[in-house]
């Protein structure tokens, strides 16, 4: 994200957020052209899924990824003979990876429900409205000065991008805020002694998916009937 995301330039105190917001744009642009191929995953076994079976699929499939790669990094980190330094390192790249696994997961919602995503801006307002969870849905619809249910549908497709850019700023504070926190106690927590930051890191993964999840279940409401 721009360094004006945060109102300005970037103080050092605030190198550590920014590096956040980084962190979320890299994985947002890498993910992108993969929504598609998600969907075709998710109905491989089925190709005659419906988009609410498609969409339980994608659910399964984030839930189980994220629960997976902060396991399997917890067990390594923690293993005999890894270093604090080194244990530290392999959780903060699983970091990227999460936000990597969060972001194809809302897009690729986004995109069964009809809802197709192209700029950027409206990218970010999607992933991180998912991540916060009830504080994200609340901070769009106030500032976007919408009411109603599912704001996946009626806030990111349709508002102007300036009143986009002002929600991005709001929630890049709190992404900064809530999920740096949350990340930062993860990743301390894998370094804990082999077997227990194997739990810590699939338990936080999972509970953190399952938010998501139920989020993006509110962004967007029922899913559509039939493919359109």
């Amino acid at each position: 994200m721009a360094a004006d995301a945060l109102d300005g330039p970037v103080p050092a105190a605030a190198a550590a957020g920014q590096r956040v917001l980084d962190l979320l744009d890299k994985a947002i642009d890498a993910q992108g052209s993969l929504v598609r191929k998600n969907i075709a995953r998710a109905r491989q076994r089925n190709p005659e899924a419906t988009p609410a079976q498609v969409i339980r699929t994608l659910e399964r499939m984030y839930v189980s990824a994220l629960t997976g790669t902060g396991a399997a990094v917890g067990g390594a980190a923690a293993a005999p003979g890894v270093g604090t330094g080194v244990a530290l390192a392999l959780s903060a790249g699983e970091a990227l990876s999460s936000l990597e696994l969060s972001a194809l997961f809302a897009l690729s919602i986004a995109e069964v429900h009809g809802v197709p995503i192209d700029e950027v801006e409206r990218r970010r307002t999607l992933v991180m409205g998912i991540m916060l969870g009830g504080s994200g849905s609340a901070t769009i619809t106030k500032v976007a000065e919408r009411t109603g249910q599912h704001w996946g549908r009626q806030v990111v497709a349709k508002v102007p991008l300036e009143t986009l850019r002002q929600i991005n700023k709001i929630l890049g504070r709190n992404f900064i805020t809530k999920y740096g926190t949350k990340q930062g106690i993860i990743v301390l927590g894998r370094a804990a002694p082999f077997g227990i930051g194997a739990v810590i890191g699939g338990g936080a993964n999972a509970a953190l998916a399952t938010l998501a999840v139920r989020a993006a279940r509110r962004a967007f409401g029922d899913p559509p009937p039939a493919w359109s």
